[in-house]
């Protein structure tokens, strides 16, 4: 059996695992390269020698792996040793000098500088220099844009030259050149300096880095990359050094800001025995004006109070008189408490300081400061802390009303269980709590949602006994029963119970945030005619349930028909007047017959032929009737609803108006059911109304 030792496979071996020692050893190239010529004086096989030519070249280029290696970590190392000069020093010329020196280093050029703009000037300048000897060239200012430092800095990438004073990519100006001649440099390669995206200067360019040689170089893409490495560590250098002047600036700002604390404890001191002058105000029973007097004379400016919804409730001057400011939209005031509320602070707007009155969350008043000027903490303090003792006089007053109030609703509760009985007593029990149930009085009934029912009762009647202090009322089976007197009912846009009804659902349910339906009735006199009233609402209240109309106000008389027959009046010719009024009005004054035309269009189950025979007239007279009638009550006349009421008002009408004949030739009308009031018909061509 053949010895393996002595095969030629053997031989190739021994040169492949030379090569392998060679690379473990880290040895040069150059004894890599002996091994092939070792191989080859040997007098291998071709097949053989080729094996180890194709050992050899692996092994060569692991070799340059392996060196490429090891530059890099030299050149980590640097920055490495950068990033230690960053965080141990925080003096910027010397960590900037380092940067410099490392790059000459390890780029292994003759010189390295680096430059940096002047704003002021407009150009950039020499700031550190390692190997240069040339005082021209270590003064050398270059503006934007001109030479390869200025074209770096205007462009923001690097530019590299083996040639500079060759190179037309570059504007060469005489001081540049001189400079560069004077220094005598040929190769230059310059890199931006680029701050990072952690500051607010992101992407500005504070200055250039360069390496330069004495004689033509190509710079490779390593070491472009390595000095744009150098550049960025001297850009955090930069931005560090800005750090700490702003740091600086800052504590010299903090300094200032706690001398003028300093100043300001003496006023906070006058605000705080400002505050107890004013709780001791309130302990003493002062009202209102005596705290706006107080605090208009601390403050200097006039100062008035609102209600929640904009309305003056008192005000004084800064001597203590009466004070009436300009008047400002109460929605203005309104949206300013709301924002003083969200802010748990007074605001400024418009050319006054405002402050929310608060009781835990909920919005009692507004307090207004007149004083366009700024007002310092502590006399904003003085201003917030007014509110708040304002707000605590707010709720005594509330206490004491709620205790009237609770009299004052047992006496309606009585009125609506005694249902009349000892009348004379109810009178006497009235006239103590100031209420004369002998004069007339508006009676409302408001319902809400089960959810908001607790919130109507415990906050609706205080709401509206501080709006108008002429209510009074009480819940009863669920719902808020409320007196008005007649003649001290607020102003609404007819004066009429339904519109005070719909301001009173408006109001209360903004308060509870709920819908409100409040049914109105009266006004009435005296136990019995009150109690008449109460039956009336309630059956209203009922009614618009039925008719959706939750969360309105409205009177039995404004419900149409069904007004009519819940009514306690049951007046017909109020209904007729209210449903056609327009019409009946415009035929008085014009002579023309409208009402007839109307009432021979329902007669003809809306089809307008035969309402044009019925009235001998021609078709386009009966269009242009209608379309009066539709101006006149208004689009949707003729929907089922509306048509209904227009029916049951145009039967009243001729039965209780005799100068007002139906016509002849109009069909009599069926008692059995209304009229149809459907207008379409596959025979009927002709225009209709647009109603």
């Amino acid at each position: 059996m053949p010895n393996p030792a002595s095969s030629p496979a053997s031989k190739a071996s021994r040169y492949v695992r030379r090569l392998l020692e060679l690379l473990e050893a880290g040895a040069p190239a150059e004894e890599i390269s002996a091994v092939v010529t070792e191989a080859r004086a040997a007098e291998l096989p071709a097949d053989e020698l080729a094996e180890v030519d194709r050992a050899a070249g692996t092994a060569l280029r692991v070799h340059t792996t392996l060196e490429q290696r090891r530059r890099r970590e030299r050149e980590l190392s640097a920055l490495f040793d950068t990033a230690g000069d960053l965080a141990a020093s925080a003096d910027l010329d010397s960590v900037l000098q380092a940067i410099v020196r490392r790059a000459r280093r390890l780029l292994g050029t003759d010189t390295a500088y680096l430059t940096l703009p002047d704003e002021q000037a407009g150009d950039t300048y020499m700031r550190v220099t390692d190997g240069s000897f040339s005082p021209l060239f270590q003064h050398l200012r270059l503006g934007l844009g001109e030479g390869l430092g200025g074209l770096v800095a205007k462009s923001a990438t690097p530019y590299a030259s083996p040639d500079y004073r060759t190179d037309a990519r570059f504007r060469h100006t005489r001081p540049i050149d001189a400079g560069v001649l004077d220094e005598g440099l040929v190769a230059i390669l310059g890199v931006p300096l680029l701050l990072g995206s952690r500051t607010a200067r992101a992407g500005t360019v504070v200055g250039v880095l360069f390496a330069a040689d004495r004689s033509p170089r190509a710079f490779g893409q390593d070491e472009i990359a390595l000095l744009c490495s150098l550049a960025a560590h001297a850009a955090v250098a930069i931005d560090n050094a800005r750090t700490v002047t702003d740091m600086r600036r800052a504590m010299a700002e903090l300094e200032e800001a706690n001398d003028t604390v300093r100043r300001q404890t003496a006023a906070l001191q006058r605000a705080e025995e400002a505050h107890d002058r004013l709780t001791d105000l309130v302990l003493r029973g002062g009202d209102l004006p005596e705290v706006a007097a107080a605090v208009a004379g601390l403050l200097g400016a006039p100062l008035t109070l609102h209600d929640i919804e904009g309305a003056l409730l008192t005000g004084a001057d800064a001597d203590g008189t009466a004070h009436s400011p300009e008047i400002y939209a109460p929605d203005v005031l309104v949206r300013t408490a709301r924002q003083s509320r969200l802010a748990a602070r007074a605001v400024h707007k418009d050319g006054l300081w405002a402050c929310a009155v608060l009781a835990g969350p909920e919005l009692l008043a507004v307090l207004v400061l007149h004083d366009d000027r700024g007002l310092e903490d502590a006399d904003r303090r003085l201003f917030e802390r007014s509110a708040v003792v304002t707000g605590l006089l707010l709720l005594m007053r509330r206490t004491a009303a709620e205790t009237e109030s609770r009299l004052r609703g047992n006496l309606v509760v009585d009125l609506l269980e005694s249902r009349g009985e000892d009348e004379s007593s109810l009178l006497g029990r009235g006239r103590r709590l100031g209420i004369d149930l002998s004069h007339p009085h508006l009676l409302f009934t408001a319902q809400t949602t089960p959810h908001a029912r607790d919130r109507l009762s415990t906050a609706g009647l205080p709401h509206l006994a501080a709006w108008h202090p002429g209510c009074t009322g009480a819940e009863h089976h669920g719902a808020l029963v409320l007196l008005w007197p007649h003649q001290d009912a607020p102003p609404t846009r007819d004066d009429s119970p339904g519109a005070l009804a719909q301001l009173l659902a408006e109001r209360l349910g903004a308060l509870v945030a709920a819908p409100v339906t409040v049914a109105a009735a009266g006004p009435a006199r005296g136990a019995p005619q009150l109690l008449a009233a109460h039956d009336e609402a309630r059956r209203t209240l009922h009614a618009m349930a039925a008719l959706g109309r939750t969360g309105e106000g409205a009177s039995s008389a404004e419900l149409g028909f069904l007004g009519m027959v819940l009514g306690e009046e049951r007046d017909a010719g109020t209904f007729v007047h209210a449903t056609l009024g327009p019409l009946l009005e415009y035929d008085a004054q014009r002579g023309t017959d409208l009402v007839r035309t109307l009432r021979a269009y329902f007669a003809a189950g809306g089809v307008l032929t035969r309402t044009k025979d019925a009235l001998h007239i021609h078709v386009n007279t009966v269009v242009q009737r209608l379309d009066r009638i539709e101006s006149l009550l208004g689009p949707g006349w003729n929907d089922p609803e509306n048509a209904l009421e227009l029916h049951l008002a145009l039967r009243l009408d001729a039965l209780t108006r005799t100068d007002r004949p139906t016509p002849k030739t109009a069909p009599p009308a069926r008692t059995d059911r209304l009229p149809r009031t459907d207008l379409s018909s596959p025979s009927d061509s002709a225009p209709r109304s647009r109603g």
